[in-house]
């Protein structure tokens, strides 16, 4: 079995929330779970597959935390990883920058030597623009917990059932 970890940034605790839900549904892989505040190198070279959730703060920011660790995420050597991303955003005050933080994680993986996984149809979404849509798909799980709360289980349940058969 591959070995997990789930590193999140949360500043207003819906992505840490929400990265505790997917460990949940994951409990059978036995991730890890960490704050990207209190991650070191070793946290992401040590495991498999890397969860990496973040939340987008004002107009299309990187969550503050994950802002303060990524100029070492930029230099970490990533190959061979298996990579999920999940990001949470306002669709509605920020619909032309939804979930944009997620778009960052993404820009800097996506010419990296990792296997991205679980992206998500954009159809089922109310937003104008982000940087986290690759034709007609959200590179990773976009979650919208001021305005789609309700969403919000189902998406969870859905997006890890999908992601499950690449971490075995």
């Amino acid at each position: 079995m591959k070995s997990i970890i789930i590193i999140y940034g949360s500043s207003t605790d819906n992505t840490k929330e929400a990265a505790e839900q997917i460990a949940g549904k994951l409990a059978e892989f036995s991730p890890d779970i960490k704050d990207v505040a209190n991650v070191s190198d070793g946290d992401f070279l040590k495991h498999d597959v890397l969860i990496l959730g973040t939340s987008t703060m004002g107009i299309g920011d990187l969550q503050s935390d994950w802002d303060a660790y990524f100029p070492k995420f930029q230099r970490l050597d990533l190959s061979g990883k298996t990579v999920a991303l999940f990001g949470l955003g306002d669709s509605e005050s920020y619909s032309d920058s939804f979930v944009d933080g997620m778009g960052t994680l993404y820009k800097e993986l996506k010419n990296k030597d990792v296997t991205l996984i679980g992206k998500v149809p954009a159809n089922d979404y109310s937003f104008d623009e982000s940087t986290a849509v690759e034709g007609d798909f959200f590179v990773g799980l976009a979650l919208d917990s001021d305005n789609e709360y309700i969403k919000t289980d189902s998406r969870i349940t859905a997006w890890v059932e999908a992601i499950k058969p690449y971490l075995s």
